[in-house]
């Protein structure tokens, strides 16, 4: 990051400004109860017009600022640190007139000062800080004093003075822990929010780079298959006595026809704009896509259950077609026997289970799947996953991989329904 640009904010000043109001009116009112206690208790001799004049100015300017967060308007960082500055000045005056630096509760103005420090940029937290300790100082010099504040207690080893500081340091700690705890749930979001965005942004780029290569291969491989496909008809023309070699060449010009067949809806796909998303039945979409996974994989055993009722409409186009089928595959070539298939909903998602009864999925690559070009084969590159897994996140799902307690791998993928249950 460039030394010079301004730190990003732990939070909003609008949200900094709540908390800020939040401890206000618990700091004043504090003080409120304070001064009445000790000119009706404990016999204060205190201006009470001007001190109940100040903390009732405090109390109407924290109306008002109530009244200014519900503007629609934002909370600038030099708005906020107005608002510190004015919570010192109100400090400054109160003390002045309670003491001065002798009052036990002056330490108060370290509050503003971390708050500062936690919210604002150096320089503001600097100015801040200043006055703060400018404040102090004058404090120390210029005041009304409260002769009051040395009486003993009865009964208790330690007079009001020590008294006052304890109750300060009790609220002191009580307000900084609330505001430093919020800051740090904020720091803690953001953080989150910001890898997040890293990790969408990565993998977006490395979805563009697979894309490029697709379509280029895809370009590529358009001649080769036609050639096949020609080659496949003179041979068949040529061996029409040999019924077994007839079947084979049948079954390699439907898979060259199937190849061709995809390779035509990636170009197409490549031209499709966001409207070629479209409402389909589940249960109609996910048997759709198993029948053309069947032309493909005509070696696997399936059972296919759907839970009653009627099913509840998605959002399909046919990159997510894709996506299925490159995780009915993964369980094919896991092991192509009594592949599990299980479709199910609750009232916002939809649920495709796929079963396999291969060696599952090794737990040092669990976490990765999906996330990185990281595979559950051998010899594979992950690509599969990592387009299937960006897929399902672009249309609100997602996709887990478990190893079954009774061996073999479980893949859970889950859609959201299309304007609920229908």
């Amino acid at each position: 990051m460039d030394p010079t640009q301004p730190p990003l904010s732990l939070s909003t000043p609008s949200q900094n400004l709540i908390r800020l109001t939040i401890m206000r009116g618990i700091t004043w009112t504090g003080f409120l109860i304070a001064v009445i206690t000790g000119i009706e208790l404990l016999d204060f001799k205190l201006d009470v017009l001007l001190v109940i004049s100040t903390i009732l100015s405090m109390a109407a300017f924290n109306v008002a600022t109530w009244w200014r967060l519900g503007r629609n308007r934002p909370v600038t960082a030099r708005e906020y640190t107005y608002h510190l500055l004015i919570e010192i000045a109100g400090l400054t005056l109160v003390f002045y007139l309670t003491g001065g630096a002798t009052n036990p509760v002056v330490t108060y103005l370290l509050v503003p000062v971390t708050i500062a420090a936690a919210t604002l940029r150096w320089r503001d937290a600097l100015l801040i800080a200043s006055v703060a300790v400018l404040a102090y100082l004058l404090l120390m010099f210029f005041y009304l004093p409260v002769p009051e504040l040395s009486r003993e207690v009865r009964g208790l080893p330690f007079n009001l003075h020590i008294i006052g500081m304890g109750l300060n340091f009790l609220l002191c700690t009580v307000l900084v822990t609330f505001f430093i705890s919020k800051m740090a749930l904020a720091l803690r979001r953001r953080d989150l929010t910001l890898s997040r965005t890293r990790e969408a942004a990565l993998r977006n780029e490395q979805v563009i780079a697979v894309a490029s290569q697709a379509a280029g291969t895809a370009h590529e491989l358009g001649t080769p298959l036609s050639t096949i496909a020609v080659v496949l008809s003179e041979m068949r023309a040529e061996l029409k006595e040999h019924p077994a070699l007839l079947q084979d060449i049948d079954l390699i010009k439907r898979q060259v026809e199937t190849c061709k067949a995809h390779l035509r809806a990636l170009a197409a796909s490549a031209e499709r704009k966001a409207d070629g998303i479209e409402q389909l039945d589940a249960a109609a979409w996910f048997g759709a896509v198993i029948n053309r996974w069947l032309v493909m994989r005509h070696d696997v055993s399936y059972h296919f259950e759907v839970e009653k009722g009627r099913p509840p409409q998605i959002e399909v186009d046919t990159t997510l077609d894709q996506a299925v089928m490159n995780l009915l595959n993964n369980a094919a070539d896991a092991n192509p026997d009594n592949i599990e298939l299980r479709l199910y909903w609750d009232d916002e998602r939809v649920y495709f289970e796929i079963r396999d009864y291969g060696p599952g999925v090794p737990l040092e690559i669990a976490d990765q799947l999906g996330e990185t070009f990281v595979s559950t084969k051998s010899k594979g590159m992950g690509i599969g996953l990592f387009l299937t897994h960006s897929t399902l996140d672009r249309f609100g799902g997602g996709v887990s991989l478990y190893n079954h307690h009774g061996g073999g791998t479980l893949t859970e993928v889950s859609l959201p329904i299309a304007g609920g249950i229908q």
